[in-house]
């Protein structure tokens, strides 16, 4: 029976459950995996798969390098490409998510303007972004894209958020996580969850305990032990 991360999450709530001492070789192994898929690390996961002897669906490797393609494209700065590519992979998926439809575009925008294509940032604008702003949502954005053409050097602006690098990273992972969804995966990898859940449980000892409980988690001390 083929290993999936949907079955990592459920060991990983196991294991949860019934205390650290549950936490078998298994359950390690389908976390891992997990963060390998979830991340796109297909060569990674390959070699992961049989050093282990764990099995998994042809599909989801399948799955795995087609989304790959299309987060390197938007970490190139090809929106475009990465827009085209979505709607083949899953057709529908940006006509019913169009706050993720507006982002993708929005990038392609942002990349005119990094560039100085102003001729060509105003009628992609016209044509492509103008229509959402019917939406109150999406039309203070175009007032922000908008101003950004007034800068010789846009990302000197007080509103130059959207030329870095996060609002590029925030979109991708928004992406790649609405792919996983309409898949059937999870949207996290169950290492995040697991991160997750020791930030929620350590912030709640904390309180509860007080001054004399354990320190607030952090996520830096917990990966250095």
């Amino acid at each position: 029976m083929a290993v999936s991360t949907i079955d990592g999450d459920r060991n990983l709530q196991r294991a949860a459950t019934a205390g650290t001492n549950a936490i078998n070789d298994s359950d390690v192994h389908s976390i891992v995996l997990s963060y390998l898929i979830h991340n796109c690390f297909k060569e990674t996961a390959q070699t992961f798969l049989a050093c282990t002897g764990m099995s998994q669906h042809v599909d989801y490797l399948v799955e795995m390098e087609k989304r790959k393609t299309i987060l390197h494209y938007i970490t190139e700065g090809n929106a475009l490409k990465a827009t085209e590519l979505t709607e083949q992979l899953v057709p529908n998926l940006l006509e019913d998510n169009k706050d993720l439809h507006f982002d993708l575009l929005s990038l392609h925008f942002i990349d005119l303007v990094r560039s100085r294509k102003i001729n060509e940032a105003l009628e992609f604008a016209q044509t492509k972004l103008t229509p959402f702003g019917n939406v109150a949502k999406y039309d203070e954005k175009l007032e922000d894209f908008a101003t950004l053409l007034t800068y010789e050097e846009p990302e000197k602006s007080p509103i130059f958020y959207p030329l870095s690098p996060e609002y590029r990273e925030n979109i991708t992972d928004n992406l790649n996580r609405a792919i996983l969804v309409h898949a059937n995966l999870p949207s996290y990898s169950s290492m995040e969850r697991l991160i997750q859940q020791a930030t929620v449980v350590g912030q709640y000892l904390h309180e509860e305990l007080g001054k004399d409980g354990p320190p607030s988690f952090s996520l830096h001390a917990f990966l250095n032990n």
